[in-house]
């Protein structure tokens, strides 16, 4: 199952808080003017999002500050925590998030490069580069296999 965008574009703000999925997916957080602030990635839509904006919620100033800027929501259920975690990643290499800031620099997940010598050795690597051998990625750690 691929990504799918759950709700419809012109809902409000509130609307979409209320319709919540409780699947994995992918959450964007936009300001006023449809830029994207933060993306972030949950098991359960419904649960991670709605902490954001529950009532009475001590929230570091950071996310404070999140919070105050945040205008819409755009939700992209995933088939499965994998999915998530890799589509978040893309994500925020695309639309460099100011409040993501650890994925934004040039780290990857790591790649293996296979090749065909006598001897075999894997050369891990974290930028994908076309030459010669095949190259295998993105590896995951084994906690998010199934």
């Amino acid at each position: 199952m691929g990504p799918e965008f759950i709700v419809p574009p012109g809902s409000s703000f509130e609307e979409k808080l209320g319709g919540l999925p409780e699947g994995p997916g992918v959450y964007l957080y936009k300001d006023r003017r449809g830029r994207v602030l933060y993306v972030g990635k949950a098991k359960s839509l419904k649960s991670r999002v709605r902490s954001y904006f529950q009532r009475g919620a001590a929230h570091p100033p950071k996310t404070a500050a999140l919070l105050a800027e945040v205008r819409d929501l755009e939700l992209i259920l995933t088939g499965s925590e994998r999915e998530a975690l890799i589509l978040e990643n893309n994500l925020i290499k695309k639309e460099r998030p100011r409040y993501n800031v650890l994925l934004r620099d040039d780290k990857n997940f790591p790649y293996l490069k296979m090749t065909v010598r006598p001897l075999f050795w894997p050369l891990p690597s974290r930028r994908q580069r076309p030459q010669g051998p095949s190259l295998g990625g993105e590896i995951l750690p084994g906690r998010h296999l199934p």
